[in-house]
Order: structure tokens, then sequence, then C-alpha cells
């Protein structure tokens, strides 16, 4: 027998030894059984997410179905006024005393708490804001139910990493597995799940958390699709691209979506600014919203609820051009109202529901001018959805992809991608951030400038300054002020880490006091230029072991 053949046993256990051995003792096994069960619990809720929407639904439109435009032309025009505002008074009082916050959670806190370490989504308040979910889009506010499902499945993961005992490496994972199997249940769309939780909450591609994610994905689809059936969320027609001499079209409808995606941001920061400076009790704040957008659904009742019945209308052409503009104004305004007023509810439904209506107008259009070339009303409609929603979102591939698995048509890559990459362009050149990213900004996080940013405005002195050297008996020591009564070069406590290096850099210092200035101006400790670069290093150290391992 060759020498070669006697050492290959040994030779491959010096190779894979030390690999098993690596995955045995982070316990990767056990954390893709905890990611199967995360998807599946996940998938458990978006349905009775979705039921208990139907159910409340049907207590005053008596159907249970997401067709609310069929069932409200058959109601009094009181009766739709009213409904959104009797569901607000509920919905206030929920907001006043089960949510510590005074707020529903979103897709932005999911992402706040992957960002932070110990931020986590508690499973009780992800609970309750999943009820008050509930109550506001089954009274009718314009909004949709897939980013309150991906804030339910982050609270859902975080309660069973706790229960299992979890290695560290995997709480972010596991809480972007939460979120993949949300999408995927939500959407009956598993690639759009795993590739949303690497896009949005993770935020980059990592390969060891690429298996639970996807465990996770392919275990929320599969329990939706035994409730609800393996069928696409819109049964649409197959279209066909007329020509290639479209592309210009396609381009062209890249930069009308991205105008609509950046007015609609602007309305949502916008009547948020005006609502957050109106003197008024949280209670009734979303009794006001709710005679608004009722006032509104009177005339056009698409703006009700998720607005699924309407973009399938603009998908199979059933819609003519003024209607579809009109309610580019209606449910612009009818969303910016629910959210300002703190309805439930998010904004992907909203997108779609907006690309549809400018992807249907823009494609009569085009049909007008160029009848022998232009492809149909109903194939500009998603390349609408794609190219609003992947704006807001700041999600291009996963929002392309969510379009083809929510349509069927894959057909249409080269028409989608050109749109989409155009109008989330020309949105990141104006608005410079996805709505997710205001949001987070709004809260003092800003994550879109980079790790290294992040890390900077976060860290505070306190974290790495070194305590006074006193006695025990020893009086506390204060930082006097010089003759022209100006305190020394110090630094507080509270100080970020980005302000510390650019004292310690102006000055050319190297130890600074640190001072308490509400006891004051106690010396607290003292902060060396080497620390706080040494400690912005281990920083960024390891964000990248994570961004590479995780």
């Amino acid at each position: 027998m060759p020498e070669i053949l006697r050492k290959l046993p040994y030779l491959l256990a010096q190779w894979i030894g030390p690999n098993l051995t690596g995955f045995r003792t982070t316990r990767q096994l056990k954390v893709w059984l905890v990611a199967l069960i995360i998807g599946m619990m996940v998938s458990i809720a978006a349905i009775l997410f979705r039921e208990a929407i139907g159910l409340v639904q049907w207590t005053w439109l008596r159907d249970r179905s997401e067709h609310v435009i069929s069932a409200a032309e058959h109601l009094p025009w009181y009766v739709i006024l009213l409904t959104p505002a009797i569901g607000g008074a509920i919905v206030g009082w929920c907001l006043v005393n089960l949510l510590p916050l005074r707020r529903t959670g979103g897709v932005a806190d999911v992402i706040e708490a992957r960002a932070i370490d110990g931020r986590d989504i508690e499973l009780k308040p992800s609970l309750y804001a999943a009820a008050v979910h509930v109550l506001s889009l089954g009274f009718g506010a314009s909004a949709g139910r897939e980013g309150p499902m991906v804030h339910l499945g982050a609270g859902i993961s975080t309660y069973f990493v706790r229960l299992f005992e979890l290695p560290g490496w995997s709480h972010k994972t596991l809480l972007a597995s939460g979120v993949a199997a949300a999408v995927s249940a939500s959407f009956n769309a598993p690639i759009a799940g795993v590739l949303f939780a690497h896009e949005i909450i993770l935020g980059h591609y990592a390969r060891r958390s690429f298996v639970p994610i996807v465990i996770a994905s392919v275990g929320g689809t599969v329990f939706s699709r035994f409730w609800f059936g393996n069928v696409a969320a819109f049964e649409i027609p197959v279209y066909r691209i007329t020509s290639y001499w479209e592309l210009p079209a396609f381009a062209l409808l890249g930069l009308v979506c991205a105008l609509v995606s950046v007015i609609f941001q602007f309305a949502l920061v916008g009547t948020d600014y005006v609502a957050r400076n109106i003197n008024i009790s949280l209670y009734l704040r979303p009794v006001i919203g709710g005679l608004m957008i009722g006032s509104i659904a009177v005339f056009f009742p698409h703006v009700l609820g998720v607005g699924y019945e309407a973009t399938d209308m603009a998908l199979k052409n059933q819609l003519d051009i003024w209607l579809m503009i009109g309610l580019l104004v209606a449910k612009t305004a009818a969303t910016a109202i629910t959210l300002a007023s703190r309805f439930g509810g998010g904004v992907f439904s909203p997108a779609l529901y907006l690309g549809a209506m400018t992807g249907g107008a823009f494609g009569l259009i085009a049909s007008n001018v160029f009848p022998e070339l232009a492809s149909s009303q109903g194939l500009y409609s998603i390349l609408g959805m794609g190219a609003v929603a992947a704006a807001v979102l700041g999600a291009p591939f996963s929002t392309t992809m969510i379009v083809f698995e929510l349509t069927g048509g894959y057909a249409l890559t080269i028409a989608l991608l050109l749109a989409v990459s155009i109008s989330t362009g020309i949105n990141q050149a104006i608005h410079g951030h996805s709505y997710f990213e205001w949001q987070l900004e709004m809260r003092g996080h800003f994550f879109s400038a980079g790790p290294h940013k992040y890390v900077m405005r976060s860290t505070r002195v306190s974290q790495f300054m070194q305590p006074p050297q006193r006695e025990d008996n020893e009086e506390e020591v204060r930082l006097e002020e010089d003759e022209d009564g100006k305190l020394p070069p110090h630094l507080r406590e509270n100080d970020n880490l980005e302000t510390a290096l650019r004292t310690f850099d102006d000055g050319g210092h190297t130890h600074l006091p640190v001072i308490d200035p509400k006891r004051g101006n106690v010396i607290v400790g003292e902060a060396t230029q080497v620390t706080a670069l040494a400690y912005f290093n281990q920083a960024l150290v390891k964000v990248s072991e994570e961004e590479h391992r995780c």
C-alpha cells in the first residue's frame, strides 16, 4: 500500500478535526435547530396576525378577506367615516396603558436592537404592539402589515435565544432569522426573506449566519403555505416585454418612481413633524387621525387597510388613469396621517401600492404615446411596485426578489432592475437615506454613516476612562477655573469618543481629566489618548469579526 494511503486517515483527521471541533464548540447545530423552531413559531404568529386583522375587520365590514373596497361599497358613508376614529380611540387607550414607549414597533426598532448590544426586542411588549397593529389595520388604518410582523418575529426570536441560552455570536443571527421568517411568511417569499434579513437587519453577508436564516425562512414559508396555500400574493396574467426599445421608457419610469418615493417620504417626515409640534393628548391623537383617514376613505375607500385589493386591481389593468393618480395622492396622505397619528402599521405595503399606481398610470400614458411598442399597463405596475418600494425601504435586492415572488414575474428581470436602480439612486441623492434610516436618525442613531462613525458617536468617555487615584478618606477634587474664568482642557464623562479624540488632537494632549458638571465639576476620572484609540480599534475589530463570521 502506498505511503500516502496509509497517512490519508491521519491527514483527513488533521484537516477536518479542527473544523468539526469549532462547529461543536460554537454550538451551531443547536442554533440551526432553534432557527427552525423560530421559523415555525413566527409563521404561526403571522397566520394568527393576519386572521386577527380579518376578525377585527369583520366587525364593521362583515368581510374577513382583503377585498376591503368591495365590502366598503355597501356601507353607509358615515360608517366609513367614523370606524377608523372608533378604532383610534381603542388604539389610543392601548398606547397610553400598554406600550411603555407610547408607540408601536417596526423594522427600525429591530435594526436598532441588532446594532446596539444589550438592546433586545422583548416578547411581551412586542405582543402588545402586535395587538395595536391588528386593531389599527382591522379598523382601516392605511398602513402595511409586514413591518409589524418583522417586529413580532424579532420578539419571538429574542425569547427563544434566552430560553435556550445560546452563545453570544448567535443572538444577532437569530434576530435576523426571526425577521426572515416573518417576511417569508407574510409574502410567501422565502428567498426575499433571506435577502431582507441580510440586507436590512444584519447589514452584511456572513456564511455562518446564512444557514440558520435560510432554515428559519423556509420554516416560516412552509406553515404559511399550509394555511394560505402555495400561491403568490397577487395572481396576475403573464406579462412580457414587447420590445427592448422600451428600455428608455423603463428608465423614465424609474425616474418617476424616484420622485414618488421622495414625495412619499417627505409626506411621512413632514406630517410626523407637524404632529409632534401639536400639543394634544396621546389618547386623542389616533381618534383625530382616524377621522381624517375616514374622510379620505369616504371618497376613496381604496386607501383603507393594507390595500392589497387596490394593488391587485392595478396589476390586472382594472383601474383608469385618473383614479390611479387620485389614489397616489389619497394613499400618500392617508398613510402619512396614519403613522403620524400613532396608529400601528408599516410602510412596505403602502410603498408597493404607490408603486403599482405609479407604474399603471405611466403604462397607460406610454401605451397612448407608443401603442405598438408599449407593454401592458400591468407590467408597468409591477415595475413601479419594485422601484418605489426599493427606494423607500433602501433595500433594492430584497425588494426586487419580493416583487418577483409576489407576482411570479421573473421574465421582467432586466426592466425591473433598471427601474429599481434608477429609483434607488435618485432617492439616495435627494434624501440621503431610507425611511428606516430616517427613523433611526430621529433617535440619534446614524448607522448609515458606517461602523466607525457609529462607534465614535455611541461610545462614551465613561466607558474607557480610568477612575481617579484617591485614598479612602480623601475628598473629591474639583477642576478649578483659570484666571479668565475658563476651565482647563477636560472631558465630560458623557462626551462621545468623537469629541474626546478631537479634544486630544486639537490641544496635543495625551491625558485629560474627566469631570461631572452636575456635581460641580468633580473630577471623576482620567482619560488617555492611547486608551481611547485602543478602545476604538477594539470596537472596529469586533464589528469586522461579526461581519465575516456571524
